[in-house]
């Protein structure tokens, strides 16, 4: 075999081994994120059409995050809020669209005490993504019923629904990383190891 086959047959096998390692990269940082953002990674695949494009989004949402000083709350906190939502619950029966905007606002600013922007609704939901995923869908209708209220589009029985979805994921929020709550599972390669980062999927009760 000439040096000059020799050369070939080693260039030729350094790119077989980098072709491989890369399609293996890219299968874990795939599984890492489908684990990671659950539902919210074939949503996003749809959504943008292109999933190499949808994974470096779930990955830009995954690096905000991570840059983001969250933290749990504290007992008073935690304590006043559950007070708070008590009288969203009793509002809602004189009040519902009213009870309603209240339990948008006290999502909020919840949000805020954990750490998070509140910015617009998307950029939100992009944030909780990353660690709150399994919820988001709660937050979602709720966010699209209220849309409705504000112009009277919805029934009393959706704004009783709407609560309950704002209910799920306020329990999340409070409970997430608080003393006595099972800690972070978020494991998958690159995922944020901080104590934010848990999943649930309860199903939303009455409210």
């Amino acid at each position: 075999m000439t040096l000059s086959l020799v050369f070939v047959v080693i260039v030729v096998v350094i790119v077989a081994v980098a072709v491989v390692a890369l399609v293996a990269w890219t299968m874990r940082r795939r599984d890492g994120l489908r684990r990671q953002f659950g539902p919210e990674y074939d949503r996003t695949v749809e959504a943008i059409g292109n999933r190499r494009e949808a994974e470096r989004q779930l990955v830009s949402r995954r690096n905000r995050v991570e840059h983001m000083d969250l933290h749990p709350l504290d007992p008073a906190a935690r304590q006043a809020y559950h007070a708070e939502w008590t009288r969203v619950q009793e509002r809602f029966v004189d009040a519902p669209e009213d009870a309603l905007s209240d339990a948008d606002r006290l999502i909020r600013r919840v949000m805020a005490d954990r750490g998070y922007g509140t910015q617009d609704f998307e950029q939100r939901v992009a944030d909780l993504s990353v660690g709150h995923s399994r919820v988001l869908d709660h937050y979602r209708r709720a966010h699209g019923i209220s849309a409705r209220a504000a112009g009277q589009g919805a029934s009393t029985e959706e704004l009783r629904q709407a609560t309950g979805h704002y209910r799920t994921l306020f329990e999340e929020l409070l409970d997430d990383g608080a003393a006595g709550t099972a800690p972070s599972t978020a494991g998958a390669e690159g995922a944020p190891r901080h104590r934010k980062v848990t999943d649930h999927s309860d199903t939303p009760e009455d409210g």
